[in-house]
Parts: C-alpha cells; sequence; structure tokens
C-alpha cells in the first residue's frame, strides 16, 4: 500500500529547513519533483527522468537513525 498524495502536500508545505534551503524545481535541465510518494515512503526529492532520489536528512532525524537504516536495506 502507498502512501497517500494528500500526506505528501501535507509535508511539502511543512519542509525542514535543509529541504527548503536546497529545493529547486531545475538542475542542469533536469525537473524535480518534492515529497514525492513512491510505493510505502515519501521521498524528499526525486528526478524521474535521471531515475535519482534524493533524502535530506534534517534535525528530525536526529532520533531515528536505526529506522533510517531500516529504510536504506
Amino acid at each position: 500500500m502507498g502512501v497517500s498524495r494528500d500526506f505528501a502536500r501535507q509535508l511539502r508545505k511543512s519542509s525542514a529547513d535543509a529541504e527548503t534551503r536546497l529545493w529547486s524545481k531545475q538542475v542542469d535541465g533536469l525537473r524535480f519533483r518534492r515529497q514525492q510518494p513512491i510505493g510505502r515512503y515519501v521521498v524528499d526529492f526525486f528526478c524521474p527522468e535521471a531515475k535519482l532520489i534524493v533524502e535530506v536528512d534534517g534535525g528530525q532525524h536526529a532520533d531515528a537513525e536505526r529506522v533510517d537504516l531500516i529504510r536504506t536495506l
């Protein structure tokens, strides 16, 4: 089961400082989507053309090392 688009929309409205600083819709002509639902997860930045996902760990991840490790595997 995937993540709802409404949940992803809420995340876009309450972005972490690090995400806000990095956000640009285009980099070298590649278009990125922010807070994109993919399966069970919502990724910070997604470029479908390059098949690239970028995750930005801000302060909210300081206490979530174990959860982040599980998602990485």
